[in-house]
């Protein structure tokens, strides 16, 4: 069963409407899925409440849980704490950082920044130093790896990170369209090429249903 904690609607990039996304991940087989739409200062009080409403709708009606998140993208790093609180302040929760990818112009600093924040996921990393991962793990943040192209470049450095000091891994699509999610199998290659092992899916899983948990209890 599948959980997929970074996706996008028309909403910012993606092409379907948060309620087709969730249909359609519920049709393959999905526990839960979080509608995590891009934001900066432009957007952020447009987008928090169509986001809450349209998840509160769904959840309502599908036997799929429906999360409402946000991913702060491309932000300046001194701009991401202040965005960060007022995204709490109206009432969003679950908050990703786009981190620093290899393959975008995100800005450094971008991962230390968010990983002192009250954020839940970092994403595709990048080439995240020790130090950074360290902060993760003692700040309970998880470290995402993804399937989504180019991002995932990096999959198997933020596995050897993570491994060396303890930080919780999550398995995410970043998915823009259906073509993107993915289904178990397809998880589990993704895992193992990142440097993982078949056992590692439960712990995944695991991470994905926690980091679930925390953000029902801010209901």
């Amino acid at each position: 069963m599948m959980i997929d904690l970074h996706t996008h609607s028309l909403l910012s990039d993606g092409i379907l409407l948060p309620t087709e996304m969730a249909i359609r991940a519920e049709k393959i087989g999905y526990q839960a899925i979080a509608i995590t739409d891009h934001i900066d200062s432009s957007n952020i009080t447009f987008i928090i409440p169509r986001i809450i409403e349209v998840c509160n709708d769904l959840n309502a009606v599908l036997d799929i849980q429906v999360i409402p998140g946000v991913e702060l993208t491309h932000v300046p790093p001194k701009i991401i704490p202040r965005l960060v609180r007022q995204a709490r302040d109206l009432g969003i929760r679950l908050i990703i950082v786009h981190g620093e990818t290899i393959v975008e112009p995100v800005a450094p600093g971008t991962n230390y920044t968010s990983l002192n924040c009250d954020i839940d996921i970092l994403a595709h990393p990048g080439l995240i130093t020790i130090e950074d991962a360290r902060l993760a793990f003692e700040n309970d943040i998880f470290l995402e790896i993804t399937s989504r192209s180019g991002h995932c470049l990096t999959n198997g450095h933020v596995v050897n990170m993570a491994k060396k000091v303890g930080a919780k891994l999550i398995l995410n699509t970043d998915a823009h369209s259906m073509d993107d999610l993915i289904d178990c199998s397809m998880a589990k290659k993704i895992m193992l090429g990142a440097g993982l092992e078949e056992h590692d899916f439960t712990s995944l899983l695991a991470n994905s249903k926690s980091l679930i948990e925390r953000v029902n209890r801010r209901c």
